[in-house]
């Protein structure tokens, strides 16, 4: 167990006291804060003004290929941290208060990386100009402040794993939230990712796989998130799925 100390940063904190290891915590959870909003800077840059397409008649299964298991490894670190026996492992080797912390910093450093690898592919399906490329423009805005005014209903120090790192006390009630986008929809950080990845004003190859994939992943993943929702609030989240009865995209799905 001793060797583990020389390459696991998080031991320090595991032989601090608890008034020595707090300004550490606080320091890797917030660090995790900044590298996730960094990733989502990274890529908003990447789609809006990377992610360009090679010429038409260059391949085009093998760089889509590399992109859905680029894309594939990002969403399967979800379901590993959220299996039981991993979270027992990693928490033999980290503070059980730095866990989520260590999901944001992983999830961040991975969701980078497949954006700086996202291969390019041939093609493009629409190029919009002028006012209606504006008006695109603004619809992808909307889905940022959508997904923001989503996120502002949930517990953000919790997401980020800062509470959990400070051993912060919740103010909030372990209830649903049936008010302003979870009226809508059940999901509409989802539906805010909807709006910022389709309606690009030139949508190529590469920018189209992006989206695909990614949407394609959150529709897989509504079970299994809605599943747990049901373990962790019963009957109640029934009743609140038969009141708000479309998970992404209202009056549609």
């Amino acid at each position: 167990m001793a060797a583990r100390s020389t390459w696991c940063p998080y031991n320090t904190v595991a032989m601090a006291s608890d008034s020595d290891r707090k300004p550490l915590r606080f320091a890797i959870a917030l660090g995790g804060g900044l590298v996730f909003a960094g990733s989502l800077v990274y890529f908003s840059w990447q789609y809006g003004f990377g992610f360009d397409a090679p010429a038409a008649g260059d391949a085009r299964v093998f760089p889509a290929a590399i992109n859905l298991l680029l894309f594939t490894a990002f969403a399967l670190h979800h379901s590993l941290f959220a299996r039981s026996g991993f979270k027992d492992a990693l928490t033999r080797i980290i503070p059980a208060a730095l866990e989520r912390t260590s999901y944001v910093w992983i999830a961040s450093v991975m969701f980078i990386g497949v954006c700086a690898l996202w291969q390019p592919v041939p093609g493009v399906l629409w190029s919009v100009e002028g006012t209606g490329a504006v008006l695109l423009r603004l619809v992808q805005l909307g889905g940022v402040l959508f997904t923001l005014v989503s996120a502002r209903h949930l517990d953000i120090l919790d997401l980020s794993g800062i509470r959990a790192a400070l051993r912060l006390p919740s103010n909030r009630p372990m209830t649903l939230d049936e008010h302003g986008p979870y009226g809508l929809v059940r999901h509409p950080i989802y539906l805010g990712w909807i709006l910022m990845v389709w309606p690009a004003p030139l949508m190529n190859g590469t920018r189209i796989t992006f989206a695909a994939i990614s949407t394609l992943y959150l529709l897989a993943a509504i079970p299994f998130e809605e599943r747990d929702l049901r373990r962790t609030f019963g009957e109640a989240y029934g009743q609140y799925a038969s009141r708000v009865r479309h998970k992404i995209v209202p009056k549609i799905y």
